[in-house]
């Protein structure tokens, strides 16, 4: 099994400089080994029976690969003495980087498409290094051993599980400071296989929305938070205040580091309560940690988590795209996927095809508009939530349960055992 832990850092000023002077060196490097391949690229790319008879062919130089470019790194460092500063492993791990950006280049994802031109990396772009292996024993009480760097404080908030080994460390550079992340190992602790069958007992259906993050197939809905919604006056007012200064300057430098502050940081605290030292926390991680939190509930009640298999990029393009992407609903996914085969339970996506529309009860279509939000069928004469209506829809399929839609004369809908979501229609 293997997870990953992550803790802020307290560097000193000497220690900063060191970060960013690496975090700088490695920037340069990555883009020259880069620049390299694409050079190799862009003259090779022409087929040797294409080429003009009247011109000599041209020596091919060999192929920049992962291990002649690592191979270089003696020549780098006898050029450019500073290169010696760096540990000789995260030098190595950046090459790693270079090798895998070039190789997702021809690659295609799993729709087929594939992805775009690794791109040089700009001034601050470069934001994190990784040490491949470190010494067990790197954690300290409240200090982490950094190989040419020291001893750094850092906030240990948990304690590492027993058994389980540091495989990585990786430094990465945010908004408001320092991380280490920790990538742990304990081979005892085997994976587990998911081995759940969805069944109407053990499966709870999800509808996510713009008016309550989700409601379930059993009546019960979660509020959307906003985080960023919250924090958007304060963000308005800094992104005004960016454009009037003098671009490289040092207010410009200040005033890119308050909009980046903001992005991470909720305004939500009222201002007096700030004054008593209740500190913003991270919009990023106020999200995340809902995610985490939301996820852990669902799981609870069920062992079979089913949603809608949404196009998430798709619906992110309309109208509706700034509410889309403050609820984070492929974050909060992927976060629900991950725990559940930790858990030994699973997660299933279904067709999201007219679930809003589709009666739960007696199968029949019931067209409606988006501002609907009572779901009133006039063929069982159910009337429920549009939104739960939809959950149950989802849980539905999820089990291969299709509901046997009405014929002739109007049945026994049971629509009694859900009177306590019956609600007035509008």
């Amino acid at each position: 099994m293997r997870t990953a832990y992550q803790y802020k850092l307290r560097p000193n000023s000497d220690q900063i400089a060191t970060i960013e002077m690496w975090l700088e060196l490695l920037r340069r490097q990555y883009n020259y080994r880069l620049g390299e391949r694409f050079s190799w690229w862009s003259e090779n790319l022409c087929p040797v029976n294409a080429c003009p008879l009247v011109m000599p062919i041209p020596q091919l130089r060999d192929n920049p690969d992962y291990y002649s470019q690592k191979k270089d790194l003696v020549n780098t460092k006898d050029k450019f003495q500073e290169y010696k500063l760096i540990h000789s492993q995260v030098l190595q791990d950046c090459i790693k980087r270079v090798k895998l950006a070039f190789d997702r280049w021809f690659k295609a994802d799993k729709n087929g498409q594939k992805l775009g031109k690794p791109r040089f990396k700009g001034k601050g772009r470069y934001r994190s290094f990784t040490y491949p292996q470190t010494k067990q024993d790197c954690i300290e009480e409240n200090q982490i051993n950094l190989p040419k760097i020291g001893k750094v404080k850092l906030i240990k908030h948990r304690p590492i599980p027993e058994g389980f080994i540091i495989k990585t460390v990786t430094i990465s550079r945010k908004a408001d400071g320092y991380y280490a992340t920790l990538s742990l190992e304990d081979r005892s602790v085997p994976a587990l296989t998911t081995k759940v069958e969805s069944t109407l007992k053990n499966t709870l259906g999800i509808d996510m929305g713009l008016k309550e993050f989700l409601v379930t197939s059993e009546g019960e809905s979660v509020p959307i938070p906003q985080y960023y919604r919250s924090s958007q006056k304060r963000l308005k007012t800094l992104q005004k205040r960016l454009p009037r200064k003098k671009k490289g300057s040092k207010r410009w430098l200040k005033a890119v580091k308050a909009v980046a502050k903001q992005h991470k940081k909720a305004d939500a605290t009222p201002r007096r309560r700030q004054s008593q030292g209740n500190a913003h926390q991270a919009v990023a991680d106020k999200r995340k940690d809902f995610y985490f939190k939301t996820a852990n509930e669902l799981l609870l009640k069920a062992e079979v988590i089913a949603h809608e298999n949404l196009n998430i990029k798709g619906l992110a393009k309309t109208r509706l795209s700034k509410s889309i992407n403050d609820a984070g609903w492929g974050q909060f996914l992927n976060i629900l996927t991950v725990k559940a085969g930790n858990a030994g339970q699973k997660t299933i996506g279904v067709n999201p095809k007219n679930t809003s529309q589709d009666c739960s009860n007696c199968g029949e279509k019931v067209p409606k508009e988006l501002n609907i939000r009572t779901h009133s069928c006039p063929h069982c004469c159910i009337v429920i939530d549009r939104d739960l209506n939809a959950a149950i829809n989802i849980k539905n399929r999820a089990v291969g349960h299709s509901v046997l839609k009405a014929r002739g004369a109007r049945r026994n809908t049971g629509a009694g055992k859900r009177e306590a979501h019956i609600v007035a229609p509008a």
